[in-house]
């Protein structure tokens, strides 16, 4: 069977901490998820993106954003973000789905290709990184497991939280972790855009590195960080540093 990975990004503008975070500017009118789609473009393996927007008026601006870049896009349910991701598999008729949270710019690209390669190559149901700064990894999905996630899960499964259930429920599933090179693998750093200082630390980011986009090194990343302590500290009160897919 031929297989075709689809890049879903549910979207949403509502947030507690900081509004409409995957429209906030990195540098002049360049959006996070203008540079997040910026990067998917420079991956061949995935054929397309599709924004799985939630329902709201105050969620058309991802439209217009959709429309301008030419890219199609459903509408779902707010809270359940996991159905969001499995209604764009179907409209662009993925039988993968590669997924990353549209608040996070600055993806750990460089072993996309290889995933994909091994993902098909080992028959698995999902296969995802991990170990890196938070905010960095992303997951590939067969479109099956994440159907059997919503069939067989409830609603804390369904929310933001889309690997929950495959996570509790590991040995039901063929999942592959890939861990970084040792340069890369810092759970200290977060690079993730949730609160108003994570903002602060990506813009700077992106300001030092905008030659190099999209595709910005991981590891010349963590050493700009290293550089730049003030930086780090002002967003250490929210890192996270445990792996999300730990050794079983």
């Amino acid at each position: 069977m031929s297989r075709k990975l689809v890049a879903a990004f549910a979207c949403r503008a509502g947030g507690a901490r900081l509004y409409g975070k995957p429209l906030q500017n990195l540098i002049g009118d360049k959006t996070i998820l203008d540079h997040m789609l910026d990067v998917i473009e420079q991956i061949p393996k995935i054929e397309t993106v599709v924004l799985g927007i939630s329902e709201g008026l105050e969620n058309l601006p991802f439209v217009e954003l959709a429309k301008r870049r030419n890219i199609p896009y459903v509408f779902g349910d707010e809270i359940d973000v996991l159905s969001r991701l499995i209604l764009c598999g179907r409209i662009a008729r993925a039988t993968d789905v590669y997924r990353v949270t549209t608040e996070c710019p600055f993806t750990f690209f460089e072993p996309i290709s290889e995933a994909w390669d091994r993902h098909v190559r080992n028959g698995n149901d999902v296969t995802v990184t991990d170990g890196l700064p938070e905010g960095t990894n992303f997951e590939i999905y067969t479109l099956d497991a994440l159907q059997a996630s919503h069939d067989r899960g409830g609603e804390r499964h369904r929310s933001e939280g889309c690997s929950r259930y495959i996570r509790e429920h590991r040995s039901d599933f063929k999942v592959e972790v890939i861990l970084p090179p040792t340069e890369c693998a810092r759970t200290d750093l977060r690079l993730t855009v949730d609160y108003p200082e994570d903002l602060v630390v990506c813009r700077r980011i992106f300001e030092h590195f905008k030659d190099s986009a999209p595709l910005i090194p991981m590891a010349d990343i963590i050493s700009f960080l290293d550089k730049n302590p003030n930086l780090k500290d002002l967003v250490s009160p929210y890192v996270y540093p445990d792996r999300v897919w730990p050794d079983e």
